[in-house]
């Protein structure tokens, strides 16, 4: 016997009350409502619905707990073709925000760790009207997208990161965070991108903006047994802050590893790196460049966080 699906307003009755009066999904309901949503089976009214009140909310550890199941569960034939290319232990960085006043160095750390051997795989989207993004800095490096399975092997043979795009690795995902275009604002879309697993078992960077989300995060990578670095990004990108290191929390398996972790450095600071002024792609991309040749010397705090991630790695089962 088949039961019917539960109604879309039901859901939405519990999380679209405000602030105040809205409650959490169970994981099966969380679950339930993401797999419909990423299969296309809710309205375009449901969906902003959706969108809007997850918002306001915002996401409990159990939600994320079964929104990224659904997530997973509805990932394209590319990703089980890279995690069959047995480069070893992949290290994930998401990429979704892009520099609106720093320099973007998310390339720099993921060319960090591929020069060390790392199979490097950076994920997010292309293309943003007022930032540059990872993927327009790679491109000024002369490394384009990758779209295929075999692409990410070229770059991996190469000691180079692989760039893949979200509308390639997840197509369905993409579209939810495109409706930040139509309703103005980002939805709970962005936070599950950021927790894109592509690769079973790989190390993932998670990195959050608002504190609030330092806590759900936490509660969500113990929950769901991770091994992940997680930290406060550089204007949402994970990478650590070139003027100041944050806080390094190391999970593995789930379990906060104090020994791997790195405390966030206080106190004022003695000095500011040599950064680039302009953050377009061609003026990051060079500075890029002149930091792994030494003619710039490597941000401290990058440095340590790529530490933590070679540490982390070599711990990981």
């Amino acid at each position: 016997m088949t039961h019917s699906p539960v109604p879309m307003a039901d859901y939405l009755r519990v999380i679209g009350r405000g602030k105040d009066g809205a409650r959490s999904l169970n994981r099966t309901q969380s679950q339930d409502l993401m797999t419909r949503l990423l299969a296309g089976q809710l309205s375009d009214l449901e969906k902003g619905g959706f969108a809007l009140a997850m918002r306001i909310k915002g996401e409990s550890a159990e939600e994320l707990l079964g929104f990224t199941a659904a997530v997973q569960d509805s990932l394209p034939a590319v990703s089980a073709q890279i995690a069959g290319l047995g480069a070893g232990s992949v290290v994930v960085l998401p990429s979704y925000n892009g520099a609106r006043k720093l320099p973007n160095l998310t390339p720099l750390l993921a060319l960090l760790l591929a020069q060390k051997g790392v199979p490097m795989l950076v994920h997010g989207i292309t293309d943003d009207a007022h930032r540059t993004t990872s993927a327009q800095i790679f491109d000024a490096l002369g490394m384009p997208a990758a779209h295929t399975a075999a692409d990410v092997a070229d770059r991996w043979a190469q000691r180079l990161p692989a760039f893949m795009p979200l509308r390639t690795l997840h197509p369905a995902m993409a579209d939810l965070l495109a409706l930040r275009a139509t309703l103005g604002v980002r939805n709970s879309g962005h936070t599950l991108a950021k927790l894109l697993l592509p690769v079973p078992g790989a190390l993932r960077v998670v990195n959050h903006t608002h504190p609030e989300y330092a806590t759900s995060l936490a509660m969500f990578l113990a929950q769901s047994r991770a091994t992940a670095l997680l930290m406060r990004g550089t204007e949402g990108e994970p990478v650590a802050d070139a003027r100041r290191l944050p806080a390094l929390k190391c999970y593995l398996n789930g379990e906060l590893d104090t020994a791997l972790s790195a405390e966030a450095q206080s106190g004022p600071l003695a000095g500011l790196p040599d950064l680039p002024t302009a953050i377009d792609p061609g003026a990051t991309a060079c500075a890029i460049q002149a930091m792994l040749s030494g003619a710039l010397p490597l941000p401290t705090p990058i440095a340590r966080q790529m530490q933590c991630l070679l540490a982390l790695r070599s711990a990981a089962p």
